[in-house]
């Protein structure tokens, strides 16, 4: 039998992007009973209730980032996600960074792709009760050709580098597609899109034929399993959308064609441009080379126009932090796509919240039970000090958080105990971690 939970005197979000409310919200085990007048009335008659006041909260769906990766340890570059990691240990400190999502008011990510595919293991010890984290839906190694994704030349030709697997032709990339299902991953990923050695200067490119991205969504939608894609450039959208990709990540340097095929399909995009954003904005105090900085304030310049107009379209667009690099560390920088869409996309908070909780769940396959404070919903939620639907930038206060509480639980939000650093794990080739303390407020 799990916890009544009573929680009172807040003002409610409830994630639908409907302005904010007064209201009580009533849970009984993992899911929401009632709000407002039916919560007051049901918890009456309950014995055993455990008493919330949030009176002067903000009470609110947890957040879910629909791109994080547990497992790369704010790695400084793919050199050391593919040739310093090492499986059993890379599994115990992504079990440790999942803790301070939740300490951030996350709880819940999509895990795209990780070293040694060990986010599958991570969720179901999640699931069991082994380890404290956020709910996952993860993908197991991204699927690549042998041409390379973002890393480029660091990729073998054959076989699997970091959290890549290269696939060559019909016959692999079907049983890699099935073998991925059977180890458990919830969602199929691919690197539709990646820098080629000897033409980087041309930018990212599409690296897999129609054919073969057709294959992939066929194999993987007839087993009920999305497929999610990795895609800049306007060849790599327009490929993906018409293999029937279900999710898009990036999907920058579009065309016209591109973008009218997104808005045609309404599939969700994750422009995941807090990475962009953060060295933009920092990369001169962490010593980021200056065309690096120029490369990603034009990446995000460039995106304005296409996802203002994918928007008006009515097409969804999700958070996804891509935390996991030092200029996105576990734990800072959840909320700063919402920033992101609200500065740039002209969205408003409210409308920005709602991407980044009930629009989000999609990521997580729960739509309709996830992301909203609403009778019936799974009880993840946060209750914060102000009010996010005037100022988007106290997400990212963590001081402020009073309350976690993911699947009817109150999470300890105790800091967690320091740890040294290990030996050999990190090579600083980047620059230094983007620390929200060493930093400037946001403007």
């Amino acid at each position: 039998m799990g916890m009544n939970l009573f929680i009172h005197g807040g003002t409610v979000i409830d994630g639908t992007g409907a302005e904010p409310f007064a209201a009580s919200v009533l849970v009984q085990d993992s899911k929401i009973m009632a709000t407002g007048a039916q919560a007051d009335r049901q918890v009456i008659h309950l014995d055993q209730v455990k008493r919330i006041d949030a009176s002067g909260l903000t009470v609110m769906p947890g957040l879910i980032d629909s791109h994080c990766h547990l497992s790369f340890d704010d790695a400084s570059s793919n050199l050391e996600i593919f040739h310093q990691r090492r499986n059993a240990l890379s599994a115990l400190v992504a079990s440790y960074n999942a803790k301070k999502l939740l300490r951030a008011g996350v709880t819940s990510i999509l895990d795209p792709d990780s070293v040694f595919a060990n986010s599958i293991d991570l969720r179901d010890a999640i699931n069991a009760g082994y380890v404290e984290g956020p709910r996952m839906a993860c993908g197991a190694y991204a699927l690549i050709t042998a041409i390379g994704g973002t890393a480029g030349g660091l990729i073998a030709n054959e076989g699997i580098t970091g959290y890549y697997k290269v696939v060559h032709g019909e016959r692999e990339i079907v049983q890699e597609v099935r073998r991925q299902i059977k180890d458990g991953a919830d969602w199929i990923k691919v690197h539709v899109s990646g820098l080629v050695p000897h033409y980087a200067h041309l930018g990212e490119r599409c690296s897999w034929s129609q054919k073969e991205l057709d294959l992939i969504c066929e194999v993987a939608h007839d087993m009920g399993v999305p497929v999610m894609g990795h895609c800049r450039g306007a060849e790599a959208v327009r490929r993906a959308v018409n293999a029937n990709f279900d999710l898009l990540f990036h999907a920058t340097g579009m065309d016209d064609e591109a973008e009218q095929a997104i808005i045609e399909k309404r599939i969700p995009v994750c422009p995941s441009l807090t990475f962009q954003a953060n060295i933009a904005e920092f990369g001169g105090q962490i010593g980021t080379s200056q065309a690096l900085i120029d490369l990603f304030k034009n990446e995000i310049q460039d995106s304005i126009e296409p996802m203002k107009r994918l928007i008006a379209a009515g097409v969804p667009l999700i958070c996804g932090s891509e935390s996991g690099f030092t200029a996105v560390p576990y734990g800072d920088w959840h909320h700063r796509e919402m920033e992101v869409f609200v500065r740039y996309f002209g969205m408003t908070p409210l409308q920005a919240i709602r991407s980044a909780t009930a629009d989000n769940a999609f990521a997580m396959k729960m739509s309709g039970q996830l992301g909203l404070v609403q009778p019936g919903c799974y009880a993840d939620l946060l209750c914060i000090d102000g009010d996010p639907s005037q100022d988007i930038g106290l997400l990212g206060q963590t001081q402020r958080i009073r309350h976690v509480i993911k699947n009817g639980q109150p999470v300890d939000l105790s800091p967690l105990p320091p740890h040294d650093r290990l030996s050999g794990w990190h090579i600083p080739t980047m620059g230094n971690r983007i620390s929200k303390e060493a930093l400037m407020p946001l403007s």
